[in-house]
């Protein structure tokens, strides 16, 4: 073989193997751009539900000290996230900034009461939870009254559960395009080697020693890829926190590295199947099917 065969065979070898770690990175990326998709609807869906709350009000005349007492009781409770005393001076101060008039001096007294806004946890913001607090409260005799817009409750969780439907059937359908198209990309590249798969076999290679290297450079490959898509993935993370500030807030390290692993762990698994796969076509093949 001269050098300038040689010379192009390599920059051949070079490109093909520049075209599968492009191809594998963008389809990684693709699932990443997915999974970022989830991640952010899941902590959207859990900041909203978690701001839905409702308020107890208590009886006029009420202690201090029993409202404090109460309102560590549901703290305690397991599916309660936060609560909030608000003092009858508090109220008044707070309407007093939405109507823009003081109408305690108006009317000669302050018409409203101690309240304490208790939030639940993500999880447990579902009507049946609601009902059950409502129930268990206004048995107690400091409450006068429990107030939250059950509509609101039940829209919003119909709402949720609508739209994660809709996503994880999306994201299942990428899934499966993804590994199709990363698929037949490996298989494309096991193809341009048929034959030199074909020779090793007919002087003796077994069928390990064959597929070994296929394997390892496969493996190498879907490292690559995993890290071009996950620093993709970093670039547009950080341009989002650019662009849309209030988005830092949904963000959480946790979910991020568990997303990263997972791009790596799909490059390494897709990876090393297909090439198993393709390589084991071209063991199994007869000679004369090679040209085809």
């Amino acid at each position: 073989m001269s050098r300038k065969e040689e010379h192009f065979n390599r920059r051949r070898l070079n490109s093909s193997r520049i075209t599968t770690i492009v191809s594998i990175s963008l389809v990684l990326f693709a699932i990443g751009l997915v999974g970022l998709l989830v991640l952010h609807t899941q902590k959207l869906s859990d900041y909203v539900k978690e701001n839905i709350g409702f308020t107890v009000y208590m009886n006029k005349n009420v202690k201090e000290a029993d409202i404090v007492q109460l309102q560590k009781e549901l703290d305690a409770m397991e599916y309660v996230r936060s609560t909030a005393y608000i003092s009858e001076e508090k109220a008044a101060e707070n309407y007093q900034k939405e109507l823009g008039v003081d109408f305690v001096q108006f009317i000669g007294y302050n018409p409203l009461h101690t309240s304490i806004e208790v939030h639940l946890k993500a999880e447990y913001t579902m009507p049946v939870f609601f009902e059950q607090i409502d129930q268990q409260l206004k048995k107690n005799p400091l409450v006068e009254e429990v107030k939250y817009q059950k509509s609101l409750v039940k829209d919003v969780n119909d709402n949720i559960n609508k739209i994660s439907a809709i996503l994880l059937g999306f994201s299942l359908l990428l899934l499966i395009i993804a590994i199709s198209l990363i698929n037949n990309t490996i298989r494309l590249a096991v193809y341009s080697k048929r034959f030199l798969i074909k020779t090793m076999q007919l002087v003796g290679a077994t069928e390990g020693f064959i597929r070994k290297p296929f394997l390892t450079i496969s493996l190498i490959h879907g490292l690559i890829s995993s890290f071009i898509a996950i620093i993709m993935l970093i670039g547009v993370i950080s341009i989002s926190r650019k662009e849309i500030p209030e988005i830092i807030n949904l963000h959480s390290m946790d979910l991020f590295l568990m997303l990263f692993a997972l791009v790596i762990a799909l490059g390494f698994v897709i990876s090393l199947i297909s090439t198993f796969f393709a390589v084991r076509k071209y063991l199994k093949i007869k000679v004369d099917y090679l040209y085809y």
